[in-house]
């Protein structure tokens, strides 16, 4: 059995006893978007002690804000009311083991073809947050930059440092 396979299993168990008195909204309870890595030791509902329906929650590679990030941050606050954004990237993370032009090599290497985007890769942990921090709030998509706040999480400890 594959790995999607016993996903597909796990969620007949998860609709077998799925209840709700009423269904949550899609606007976020809390009104705030979290951008953050998808690596797979940081589970930001967790981290921050939230539950479904409280958070938009965008993912991807760093936790670093692309244009992608500003679509989604820009219709999360025009069409579903969020206010607040946080930023979480993460200690140890693969995208500051690598350069754009290593990563680029790789892939033309393996395919034969260079990618047009940028990987987006760091070598400065605070420096990329506060670059992500900066590119929300210059924006003209984002209305509400007033409480965009940055955090490194610690695969260590699994505290929040915020960054200033």
């Amino acid at each position: 059995m594959s790995v999607i396979d016993e996903l597909v299993k796990n969620n007949e168990v998860f609709a077998a006893g799925f209840e709700f008195e009423e269904r949550p909204p899609a606007h976020p309870a809390r009104k705030v978007a979290i951008v953050a890595c998808m690596d797979s030791r940081l589970d930001p509902y967790e981290v921050v002690g939230l539950s479904i329906g409280d958070a938009h929650v965008i993912r991807n590679a760093g936790g670093v804000v692309t244009d992608d990030e500003i679509r989604s941050l820009a219709i999360s606050q025009h069409l579903l009311g969020t206010e607040e954004i946080m930023l979480i990237q993460h200690t140890d993370c693969g995208m500051s083991k690598v350069s754009n032009e290593e990563f680029h090599q790789l892939l033309e290497d393996h395919s034969g073809v260079r990618p047009q985007w940028h990987t987006m890769s760091f070598s400065d942990l605070e420096g990329s947050v506060r670059n992500s921090i900066e590119r929300i709030k210059a924006s003209p998509f984002i209305p509400r930059t007033d409480s965009v706040r940055g955090f490194i999480y610690d695969v260590e400890t699994g505290r929040l440092g915020e960054v200033t």
